[in-house]
């Protein structure tokens, strides 16, 4: 399959930042300066040559604990012509005019599709804040994952190097009854956040991700944007194959990895299906995935290893998306 990452940013060392990209999937990494205007920034990347891609899923990191909100669009080039752009859900207390989905271009909450493989896209970040100015001021990272919208293909990868990163375990299950089986994301965010000595409860992250529009805890983009008031930058990827996420976890990257399964694909699991599930991948020991799952019931049974088999196919062969978190400076 076809994967790759593009990014612009401001006010972070571009090596550090592609120093947390799989080297495979790393392509532009430009210096954009953002246009403020009254209440708004606009965050505009020059053209990124995604030529094959129909599968976008883009992110907002911005290292500032200012209040913000902000919506993430998209314009495709196929034929030689620009569409319209199409906007993914806001995120924040601000409300956003709307923009209609615009062939070739729909959108899913935070994933954007094409009907056909375009030749080039372009991404804005819309910010509006009380002082957009300052956000706009910060260190920020607006990153855009392409790709093909194949399943990563279901093989034997290579042996890799043994890994395995210190994460703190978190159980979604000891939260609140009321939305514990619903905060999958906000727990692996805090658990990673934790690796990263900036530690938060899940609680408090589970209440400034969750979108109402949606009623989702999970909103992608909401987990990288969560993270960036912490100082954390971070960016999302479909990962193209486990070499890739290998990579993250040999570099002391975890990865918060979006599984999807039925029952009895995913040997030892800490909940036996999902239509969709967060888990945090910490490492790798032989034929095995060290995984921080946050639906296991208690704090000491999160940690566990799983088939790496079974993560490349219910991971990888079905959404392939990953959050990947990291402080500039580590």
């Amino acid at each position: 399959m076809i994967s790759g990452l593009w990014a612009a940013l401001s006010g972070l060392p571009a090596t550090a930042v592609a120093a947390a990209i799989p080297p495979a999937c790393r392509r532009a990494i430009d210096a954009v300066s953002a246009s403020v205007e009254g209440d708004e920034a606009i965050i505009e990347t020059p053209a990124w040559p995604a030529a094959g891609a129909t599968h976008f899923v883009p992110s907002f990191s911005a290292l500032t604990g200012a209040p913000f909100s902000v919506r993430l669009e998209l314009s495709a080039r196929v034929g030689g012509a620009w569409s319209p752009w199409v906007a993914g859900v806001g995120l924040g207390p601000a409300s956003f005019a709307p923009l209609a989905d615009a062939p070739p271009l729909r959108v899913d909450v935070d994933v954007f599709r094409a009907a056909a493989p375009v030749e080039a896209v372009r991404l804005r970040a819309r910010v509006r804040a009380p002082s957009p100015a300052a956000v706009a001021g910060a260190p920020w990272l607006l990153a855009l994952s392409a790709a093909d919208g194949m399943a990563a293909p279901p093989v034997a990868p290579a042996r890799t190097p043994a890994a395995r990163l210190a994460v703190h375990t978190l159980s979604q299950m000891e939260s609140d009854a009321a939305i514990a089986r619903r905060i999958c994301s906000p727990t692996c965010v805090a658990m990673v956040l934790d690796f990263w000595e900036r530690p938060v409860a899940p609680a408090a992250l589970a209440a400034e991700m969750f979108h109402a529009g949606t009623d989702l805890y999970g909103v992608w983009p909401a987990a990288v944007m969560a993270a960036g008031r912490r100082g954390v930058a971070g960016y999302l990827l479909r990962f193209p194959d486990w070499a890739s996420a290998a990579w993250c976890l040999a570099q002391g990257l975890p990865v918060i990895a979006s599984v999807r399964y039925a029952a009895g694909e995913l040997r030892g699991a800490a909940i036996p299906q999902t239509s969709g599930h967060l888990i945090v991948l910490t490492g790798i020991e032989n034929d095995h995935v060290l995984v921080n799952d946050p639906a296991a019931p208690t704090s000491t049974s999160v940690a566990r290893r799983y088939h790496l088999a079974d993560i490349i196919h219910v991971w990888l062969a079905r959404t392939g998306v990953g959050y990947v978190l990291f402080p500039p400076q580590r």
